[in-house]
């Protein structure tokens, strides 16, 4: 694994762009056929199960998902060529009201020739996660 490939890179830079809740900085990140699969499948981020795709869909997700919370990552592993790479993490989401979600699984990050994210996904689900109430 190297840390100098373009999707590690990229990887690495969408985390910061979201722990410092910089919208644009994350978009930029992105091609503009950008397809956004967090979860996979059906949930109730993703009501129709087939990701959100291109950067306005992206930008939604942004403000819905992730601007009014706090998101932290603990990256225990992680594997990249190229162009992909992929991540076993806990991903903790903290609410407003300070409860918080915690979520661990397999994240992966695809980019192209320019090393713009095309493809994110997280390989968890719901069921799986941990709610934990503020003290």
């Amino acid at each position: 694994m190297s840390d100098e490939h373009p999707a590690m890179i990229a990887a690495r830079a969408s985390w910061a762009a979201i722990g410092g809740k910089a919208k644009q900085e994350w978009l930029d990140l992105m091609a503009d056929d950008i397809v956004i699969e967090d979860p996979i499948g059906v949930s109730p981020l993703d009501p129709h199960g087939k990701g959100h795709s291109g950067k306005a869909a992206v930008a939604a997700f942004f403000d819905q998902n992730i601007a009014p919370n706090t998101i932290e990552f603990d990256v225990s592993e992680s594997f990249s060529t190229p162009l992909e790479s992929a991540h076993r993490m806990k991903l903790t989401t903290t609410f407003p009201n300070g409860t918080a979600m915690r979520v661990t699984g397999i994240f992966t990050y695809r980019v192209n020739d320019d090393g713009k994210l095309v493809s994110l996904r997280g390989y968890w689900e719901l069921k799986d996660a941990q709610v934990v109430q503020p003290s």
